[in-house]
């Protein structure tokens, strides 16, 4: 009796792991261009005995990420990742990239208006009446994006000196007209904030696991 098969008529292995150990599933996105004729220098033809095989490349467009429907205008988020990671910030509004605008506020937290990706936040059941709050009318997706340096031999000159002065965490300065922008959101956020007892204390404490904390278990 065969190695791949227990009894007559049951393999062994399932479809889908004959499909693997066979490598199908290299084969199956290649296309095969047919064999061309190359004109040389002194204008005589060969052909290629060799058929040349490439990866079929899937077609699609990168469209705006679907918000999540438990992050609404005001909820406060935990951030997973990042610089300030395990920070409460309140959600603001989603830009036409897909990530998220938030801020701690800035005076509490220490979290700057700034963008993040909603795969790496918690959304929490606290929220935040933001009736009122508007951005400034300058503000654009750009105005909180990284400043790019000029580069010099492929590396940033800013980031050479940077890393060889404070080490590898070294971020850039942000501009001016991001700390205004920053300055003027916080401003109508914190009237918010101050309205609500010990939401303060709450945006200011950070975010921890515990050994026995299960946060599958957890309601944010």
């Amino acid at each position: 009796m065969a190695k791949n098969v227990l009894v007559k008529g049951v393999p062994r292995h399932s479809k889908s792991s004959q499909y693997r150990r066979k490598g199908l599933q290299y084969i199956k996105n290649k296309t095969t261009t047919p064999k061309k004729s190359i004109v040389n220098k002194n204008g005589g033809k060969w052909y290629s005995t060799v058929d040349i095989s490439g990866r079929k490349l899937a077609k699609k467009g990168r469209g705006t990420a679907v918000l999540r429907k438990s992050i609404t205008k005001g909820t406060v988020l935990i951030l997973l990742a990042g610089r300030h990671v395990g920070k409460r910030v309140i959600f603001l509004k989603q830009l036409p990239s897909g990530l998220l605008l938030v801020t701690g506020p800035y005076h509490i937290n220490g979290v700057p208006l700034r963008r993040v990706d909603q795969a790496y936040v918690i959304a929490t059941s606290t929220k935040v009446d933001l009736k009122g709050v508007s951005l400034p009318d300058d503000f654009s997706e750009e105005l909180v994006c990284r400043p790019k340096a000029k580069t010099v031999g492929g590396k940033s000159e800013k980031a050479f000196f940077a890393t060889k002065k404070k080490g590898r965490h070294a971020f850039p300065k942000p501009t001016d007209a991001r700390i205004a922008a920053s300055k003027a959101v916080d401003a109508q956020v914190l009237e918010r904030v101050n309205k609500v007892p010990y939401l303060k204390e709450y945006l200011a404490r950070g975010f921890s696991l515990d050994n026995g904390d299960y946060p599958h278990l957890m309601q944010f």
